[in-house]
């Protein structure tokens, strides 16, 4: 089972920020996940929120505001920086698109744009990029502009979106499996990857050995790895 560190080793370290994914590293995650957003002059940053609210003192919504506006209150981290620490450590990345957002699909075509320049590096290292999103049409785009390189899969927090999952990936909310765990093994029996987040207590992760997962997204890399017995 994998351990997909979730905005970095954000339980420890500011999320989504560049010393949070450096650390998770060192805690020994096999993998990224990070969040992404268009700033006002179109540069893919990873962050979560749609403003900057939550995180700073400022309220600065994402969208309408420039990378260098948005630098001296966030240090926005941008996604080439790391699409780059992920090559040079041989690490998967999961990459969520928000939605709904002003740019619309935007964010999607410029990041398979990057990823498209970095395409021999990432088949020379090895990795994973899995793209997903809460949105079934994000998530359709994604299939298409992939042209099979990459996995796509939708976000699932409701037994609805559980039902039409359109492609082998599957990331589903743990609340949704604690509740219906017959999800998953739907899921195993028609072949569909099940990655779960975000998994941070270890009743929550000795479901996610029992179901099968394939992949756990957590706050706490180094501690997932000992619960797990992993060296």
């Amino acid at each position: 089972m994998l351990i997909i560190a979730h905005r970095g080793a954000s339980g420890d370290f500011p999320e989504g920020s560049q010393l949070a994914y450096e650390q998770a590293l060192d805690q020994g995650a096999d993998g990224f996940e990070c969040d992404l957003r268009l700033t006002k002059d179109n540069q893919i940053i990873c962050y979560h929120d749609s403003n900057t609210k939550r995180l700073s003192n400022i309220d600065l919504k994402i969208a309408d505001t420039t990378y260098a506006q948005l630098a001296p209150s966030i240090s926005p981290y941008p996604f080439e920086q790391l699409l780059k620490l992920a090559l040079e450590n041989k690490k998967d990345l999961v990459i969520e698109f928000k939605h709904p957002v002003p740019t619309a699909g935007r964010v999607e075509r410029l990041t398979h744009s990057l990823l498209k320049q970095y395409k021999d590096q990432i088949k020379s290292a090895g990795i994973s990029i899995t793209l997903i999103s809460f949105s079934y049409f994000a998530t359709l785009r994604n299939m298409f502009m992939s042209r099979g390189l990459y996995q796509s899969g939708l976000l699932i927090n409701n037994k609805f979106y559980a039902k039409i999952t359109p492609t082998k990936i599957a990331a589903v909310d743990i609340k949704l499996l604690s509740k219906y765990p017959d999800i998953a093994r739907r899921y195993k029996k028609r072949g569909i990857k099940l990655y779960i987040w975000t998994v941070n207590t270890e009743s929550d992760l000795k479901l996610c050995e029992k179901l099968g997962a394939y992949a756990v997204i957590t706050d706490y890399p180094a501690r997932t790895r000992k619960l797990l017995g992993y060296p």
